[in-house]
């Protein structure tokens, strides 16, 4: 279960990446971008120590996040007094019918496995109003296939196959943006709006 391993390996990962200077400047132009397009409450879904849930806010949204992992959860109170953090899953959000007006899902659904991956999505499209905004990022490659993260088992997708399963859960693909780093995997990011 990906909440073990990561909570198994938290600090490592706050250590390593857990504060906006660990932040690739490309993803977050990506990210700040999609930000100014959304209004009313936002939801960073897989926030894990919560570095974006905790900039989002300081860009003056309306966000709090949600992880499965509790080591996540606590640091990401300890370190972002003032915002709302809460243990839970992506794929059972604690959130009402068209409640939210955009979804941050920053590489938050590369775990799942392929069959399952349409299970947060509809979540999200069931959880954000008509108009609302989802970002999504992934790992990039040329067929969906399995590959060892450093956490758990994660996958990569062919972005017009993420984008075909996406369309699938109700949003139309307003935007893709790939990137190819030497001596990284490559990554994209989805801009998805929610159809009405």
């Amino acid at each position: 279960m990906s909440s073990t391993a990561y909570d198994a390996r938290a600090d490592e990962y706050i250590d390593a990446l857990g504060t906006m200077d660990a932040v690739h400047p490309v993803d977050r132009s990506v990210v700040e971008a999609w930000a100014t397009t959304v209004t009313g409450p936002v939801l960073d879904a897989g926030c894990g120590p919560g570095h974006w849930t905790g900039h989002l806010a300081g860009l003056g949204l309306d966000v709090r996040g949600v992880d499965l992992a509790p080591r996540f959860i606590s640091h990401a109170r300890a370190a972002h007094s003032g915002i709302r953090f809460d243990l839970g899953s992506i794929d059972e959000l604690e959130v009402e019918d068209g409640a939210l007006g955009g979804i941050l899902s920053w590489f938050s659904t590369i775990h799942h496995v392929p069959a399952r991956v349409d299970v947060p999505l509809r979540e999200f499209a069931r959880t954000l109003r008509p108009g609302g905004r989802l970002l999504l990022g992934f790992f990039v490659g040329e067929s969906i296939e399995a590959f060892d993260h450093a956490v758990t088992r994660a996958y990569r997708w062919p972005a017009a196959e993420l984008g075909r399963r996406a369309d699938a859960a109700g949003f139309d693909i307003s935007e893709t943006h790939t990137r190819a780093t030497r001596g990284t995997r490559p990554v994209g990011a989805l801009l998805c709006e929610r159809r009405a």
